[in-house]
């Protein structure tokens, strides 16, 4: 089965706002067997969608459009759609008291434009919209099928899950999709792929491989494509495992899984706590670590050190140590660490400083130098690393090098 999506409102276009329905839409159709091969944005313009709809049905034989179903002029989805397949607006009961009901619940009675959003062509087949207004409408032409979805986030994954993809997994009678990701963090994606260069030229042809870079991982996604009845998880289980041998100090977890979330998880079965002196993340690696439900088991707290005066007087630094190295250098982090450490009284610290931009660079420190060190009771680890000139990434990947370096030290120490 081939769909293509289409989402519907000038807000996209101008850049008021950013399409994330198509990315949710396009990731679970694929996880019931059915192929995306197009997305498209376009205006609220009734030749526009009608000619766009014309096109996406060459080439699938589903389509699924999001926006332009609200209660005002602009919104114009709906009797788009009802010229396009020749239908009638009518009064469907169901939404009109659940519209009711909603609005009374909030103690608003019912205006005429909400009266509205309950009028559906004929010929479609409602979904109930229980978290909105707008309710979707499936319709069928000529062996193609064509939904219309609410742009709202939130009532778009409701009415998928609810209607959309049950709907569509029966009739998908022999097609099945397995994926597997694999997270891994610290080489870079050309070299990670050379390394991993034997192992992906031998995985079967039915099995997929895919890089999905981002400033904190690299998502490894094996995808098995092939029919009912097909031992796809097994084949895709078989070379997970040959991928965990060719890089397990490089993996740090599968799925959605964070950084700060193994680390926490690691913390938490070594039954140790964590500290962090920051200067450029500015508070990045504490935020990202109690981002995590139930982190405060495992983490006591953190000193913000922006500043050398803060450095000198609340983690005791010898003005010395900073005045000959300099604030971004191995002494100086180290000392930050292992200060931060015994004030807290934890069992491991995180020290960064470095040069995050766009200025303040120098010959030998360019923006982007970072030194990061870890601390525990047993071994004090540091690294300098030089990243780019873009601030924003340099504080991220800057406190995702920290987390993983805290990571590698926890497991070398304690399992």
């Amino acid at each position: 089965m081939i769909a293509e999506l289409i989402t519907i409102g000038d807000e996209i276009l101008i850049g008021q706002i950013v399409d994330t329905n198509s990315a949710w839409i396009a990731e679970n159709l694929n996880l019931i067997g059915v192929s995306v091969n197009r997305i498209v944005s376009i205006s609220d313009s009734k030749d526009i969608i009608q000619n766009t709809i014309n096109e996406a049905f060459i080439n699938a034989n589903v389509v699924i459009l999001t926006g332009g179903l609200g209660p005002t002029n602009d919104d114009i989805t709906k009797s788009t759609l009802n010229e396009y397949f020749n239908g009638n607006l009518v009064i469907h009961e169901s939404t009109l008291e659940h519209i009711a009901t909603l609005f009374k619940s909030r103690g608003l009675g019912l205006t005429e434009l909400n009266r509205k959003q309950a009028e559906v062509p004929d010929c479609c087949t409602v979904l109930l919209n229980k978290l909105g207004t707008a309710p979707g409408m499936w319709f069928e032409k000529e062996g193609r099928i064509l939904i219309s979805l609410p742009g709202v986030p939130f009532e778009m994954i409701g009415l998928m899950k609810n209607e959309v993809l049950p709907r569509l997994s029966k009739l998908i009678i022999n097609q099945i999709v397995v994926h597997r990701t694999i997270q891994t963090f610290g080489l870079p994606e050309s070299f990670l792929a050379e390394k991993l260069s034997d192992w992906e030229n031998q995985l079967p042809k039915q099995v997929k491989l895919a890089y999905l870079p981002s400033p904190t991982s690299i998502r490894l996604r094996l995808s098995a494509y092939g029919e009912k009845g097909s031992n796809l998880q097994g084949t895709i289980e078989s070379e997970v495992n040959k991928l965990y041998k060719v890089i397990p100090t490089y993996i740090f977890g599968e799925g959605d899984i964070t950084l700060q979330e193994v680390t926490g998880q690691l913390l938490k079965m070594s039954n140790t706590s964590l500290s962090t002196a920051e200067s450029c993340t500015g508070g990045t690696i504490s935020h990202l670590i109690t981002q995590i439900p139930g982190s405060s088991d495992y983490f006591k707290g953190s000193i913000v050190a922006y500043s050398n005066k803060v450095k000198e007087e609340l983690l005791g630094i010898d003005p010395e140590i900073i005045r000959v190295n300099g604030a971004v250098s191995k002494p100086v982090v180290e000392a930050m660490a292992k200060a931060v450490k015994t004030k807290l009284k934890t069992d491991y610290s995180i020290a960064v400083s470095g040069i995050a931009g766009p200025d303040g660079g120098t010959l030998d420190k360019p923006v982007g130098t970072v030194w990061i060190a870890i601390a525990s009771n047993k071994s004090l680890y540091s690294k300098e690393i030089r990243f780019t000139s873009d601030r924003t990434r340099n504080i991220i990947r800057s406190s995702a090098t920290a987390l993983n370096m805290l990571r590698l030290m926890i497991i070398d120490e304690n399992i």
